[in-house]
């Protein structure tokens, strides 16, 4: 019984520190897209993937750090305490809401696999100055798409290697390669495995943010700019009509969204689209260490407060 009343207690506390996280996070997402939409690319992208996963990370942290000692610390073992209708209802419940994420993400790598095998059946590999595997396929479409989370791998049409110049190509690459040193199909994993509603708008915005930092990081020159966006217009005629798979980056997304923003981003390059935020760096070591030394020196405190209010939530 003991045993079974702490992992009701831990799922509980989980579930709702989980799901009142993420209904604050898409009431105010309106007002935090207004801000990320101040930043540079890549700062946006890393900022907008941090908050969609602030909900999970925060409730495993406290189920971890607070719940579970204090459960285990200043629970009488001893006492045949039953358990309230609440914590089996929470408990059930995140039960119910892992499965579903895992159900997801098994969905996902599996629609995944079935499509790119398909792609990639007779798929010839190029010699390319590229640190990446490169594949031709004999179908038109997908123009090109980098595959893989452990396998990385990009697939590349032979009519998109026909339309784009040489350096045109090079910068596509490029692109894709940026994807996969930021490792974006994990992040499109991650996503399947906490989905919550009201959460497509900031899902939406990430992915957003993580082609315009992948166009970032694929030039440097204004002239390595225009040759990006000439592949974008180029291939853009090539993109499939059905939806890609869950877990690859298409070079040019089906829906072409972003489409003419990225083309005028990349038209208009300068050499300080990149911002550095290297500067936020010590300020955030800083808020660590203070941080770090307040959670030590009050942590008794805090673990008698949690096994309160435990107490609270079983009776």
């Amino acid at each position: 019984m003991f045993a079974l009343r702490g992992l009701a207690v831990s799922l509980s506390v989980f579930v709702m520190v989980y799901c009142a996280l993420s209904l604050a996070l898409s009431l105010a997402w309106h007002r935090v897209r207004l801000w990320t939409q101040t930043l540079a690319a890549r700062r946006a992208a890393d900022l907008l993937f941090a908050l969609r996963m602030l909900p999970l990370a925060t409730a495993a942290a406290t189920t971890a750090a607070f719940t579970v000692p204090s459960f285990l610390l200043l629970e009488p073992r001893a006492v045949d305490e039953p358990i309230g209708a609440a914590p089996v209802i929470l408990g059930l419940f995140a039960l119910a809401a892992g499965i579903a994420g895992i159900a997801n993400v098994v969905h996902a790598l599996r629609q995944t696999s079935r499509t790119v095998s398909a792609w990639s059946s007779g798929a010839e590999s190029l010699q390319f100055p590229h640190s990446l595997p490169i594949l031709r396929i004999s179908q038109p479409i997908p123009p090109m798409t980098a595959v893989g989370i452990v396998h990385l791998r990009i697939l590349l049409s032979s009519s998109a290697q026909l339309l784009l110049t040489p350096a045109e190509l090079t910068m596509a690459l490029n692109h894709e390669t940026a994807h996969f040193r930021h490792l974006d199909n994990l992040k499109k994993l991650l996503l399947r495995l906490v989905v919550f509603p009201g959460m497509r708008g900031l899902e939406t915005a990430w992915l957003d943010a993580a082609e315009m930092a992948a166009d970032d990081a694929a030039v440097s020159t204004s002239s390595e700019a225009l040759d990006l966006a000439s592949a974008l217009i180029k291939l853009s005629r090539l993109v499939p009509a059905g939806p890609t798979p869950e877990l690859s980056v298409a070079f040019v997304h089906a829906k072409g969204s972003i489409l003419n923003a990225r083309v005028e981003r990349l038209i208009s390059w300068k050499c300080d689209t990149q911002r550095t935020t290297r500067r936020l760096a010590p300020y955030g070591l800083a808020a660590a260490v203070a941080t770090t030394a307040a959670f030590v020196i009050t942590y008794s405190q805090l673990l008698a407060s949690a096994h309160k209010a435990t107490e609270w939530l079983v009776r």
